[in-house]
């Protein structure tokens, strides 16, 4: 057999392997059979190899050292500019185009420009649609090996990255920048409108809404804008006639609950408790 040749193909997704047994693996994802569960948290994989390396997170085991001095820590290449250290020369000299504002890679698609030429290949894959990372365990495939290394944390249910102040973890560092947040009281993104400022620039476009007249709500009858759905339903009864809360004393009836609950102190005396019990 030719070591390119993938005689086995899967009839669900037309996946090809090599060895029959890869067929049979890659099958149970489809089935949803996860056979091997993990005794410490019930956890189950597909494979017994998803198994084990699930299972060094409860065993804290670290099997594969390595002596290159890029993983020793050891940094002797420093930044003039920064201080910054690097455990190679060449990384120091791709870093120090950031200070000089330097980025002769230019992207011919859309003109993006970057420091590195390895940069720019990550970047190209964006027009190109190529998505050369694939994740063993459901066949899933990323455009970047770090959107895989991301990814993988899904199946073994790692979070290596802890907040120092709650100790909450997360799978993705950019969320545990994001949750820091919450502690520093660090808000960024501000409206231009009122200038009220949030934690992510996700509530800062949710709370644009407001001032975006798009976005309003309309009265049929009358055009008055409200900026939630449910003013809006209250605002229509005036029109509608419509009153829903009623008194259980004298039947008087209501458009808004809070009108109601004015009213009833006119029975009790101002004292809201004897409506409550």
């Amino acid at each position: 057999m030719h070591k390119n040749e993938r005689p086995f193909l899967c009839s669900e997704c037309g996946k090809s392997f090599i060895q029959r047994s890869h067929l049979v693996q890659h099958q149970k994802n489809h089935r949803g059979e996860k056979p091997f569960s993990c005794t410490e948290c019930g956890k189950c994989f597909t494979q017994k190899s998803s198994l084990s390396d699930h299972q060094r997170i409860h065993t804290g085991e670290k099997p594969f050292s390595c002596l290159e001095r890029t993983h020793t820590g050891e940094k002797p290449y420093s930044c003039m500019e920064c201080g910054k250290c690097f455990t190679r020369k060449t990384h120091l000299i791709e870093h120090q185009k950031n200070h000089r504002g330097e980025k002769p890679f230019s992207c011919p698609e859309c003109g993006k420009c970057f420091t590195q030429k390895s940069s720019l290949g990550d970047h190209q894959r964006i027009h190109t649609g190529e998505k050369p990372f694939s994740c063993l365990e459901c066949g899933k495939c990323f455009t970047y090996k770090s959107s895989l290394a991301d990814h993988r944390r899904i199946h073994t249910g790692e979070k290596p990255f802890s907040c120092s102040e709650c100790g909450k973890s997360f799978t993705r560092k950019s969320n545990l920048v994001e949750h820091q947040k919450n502690h520093t009281g660090d808000k960024p993104f501000s409206c231009p409108e009122c200038e009220k400022c949030f934690t992510q620039k996700a509530y800062l476009l949710k709370h644009q809404t407001i001032h975006s007249r798009e976005n309003f709500f309309s009265c049929s009858e009358c055009k008055k804008c409200f900026n939630q759905k449910s003013d809006l339903v209250k605002h229509q009864r005036i029109h509608t006639g419509k009153k829903p809360f009623s008194c259980s004393e004298c039947g008087k009836c209501f458009t808004v609950e809070s009108h109601l609950v004015a009213h009833q102190r006119t029975h009790t005396g101002g004292n809201m408790q004897n409506v409550l019990q």
